[in-house]
């Protein structure tokens, strides 16, 4: 799939996790999630979800940071054997969980540049910014970015999950990608197979143009109403304004 699909599959991946969990005890854990959660969790996998294409020059994650991620691109890609090859598998959805999670217990700072770095490619992928001018484009995604980054933190964002999140976006791409005709290898480098190969719908064509994103887009906007209590987020005017009704002419 392409990546604006990829970051929209996130976005509604990380809700539905949300909306699963939500109040809810797992092994022990009482899932209490507020807006700061939900709204981070959603834009970190679907900045994962974007993150196995870091093995291709002209993916959208590997143009977000230039030079920076365009060398990794080639680093990457010489490593896991190509566009499509050790990138999409289960070893690298583990990799980044675990490297994300030791990252989590070494540092906080380091958590916040991490998940800094990841909405960043999550906006570039649900096309915030201006694609025929890249300078003024970049600077609207960092100043965006931050915002949300320092918002987030503001409210005091618990990102002890942050490790699981980036993992679940990994895999919620790759399967995104089962689904197309080029498959991919999720068991690599043990079995070199691309499961899906060749059963699947054409990346970009017109059956995830016209149903793919338009559903994806719909479970976003489904997804914001069922999670967040719109009365108690958005001001009341009503009492700011004294609660009167009349009108006066």
């Amino acid at each position: 799939m392409m990546g604006h699909s990829h970051a929209l599959s996130g976005v509604v991946g990380g809700m539905a996790v949300a909306a699963a969990v939500q109040d809810r005890e797992i092994f022990g854990l009482t899932f209490e999630l507020g807006p700061g959660e939900i709204i981070a969790g959603s834009l970190v996998c679907a900045g994962a979800a974007l993150l196995p294409d870091v093995d291709h020059r002209s993916a959208t994650v590997t143009k977000t940071y230039g030079k920076v991620t365009e060398v990794l691109s080639d680093m990457l890609n010489f490593l896991f054997g190509g566009h499509r090859m050790g990138t999409h598998s289960f070893f690298f959805a583990a990799l980044m969980g675990t490297i994300v999670t030791l990252l989590a217990l070494w540092s906080d700072l380091a958590v916040q540049i991490f998940v800094f770095l990841l909405i960043g490619i999550a906006l570039q992928g649900l096309g915030f910014g201006l694609d025929k001018n890249r300078t003024a484009s970049g600077i609207i995604n960092a100043l965006a970015t931050g915002a949300i980054t320092l918002a987030l933190y503001a409210t005091g964002t618990d990102y002890s999950w942050l490790g699981m999140a980036v993992a679940f976006g990994v895999i919620l791409h790759f399967f995104g990608d089962m689904v197309t005709k080029m498959g991919v290898p999720i068991f690599w480098p043990f079995y070199r197979q691309r499961i899906g190969q060749g059963k699947g719908f054409a990346t970009d064509g017109p059956f995830e143009q016209k149903v793919i994103t338009p559903l994806l887009t719909v479970g976003v906007v489904l997804g914001s109403v069922y999670l967040f209590d719109w009365p108690e987020i958005l001001p009341d005017h009503s009492q700011a304004t004294g609660g009167s009704d009349i009108v006066s002419w």
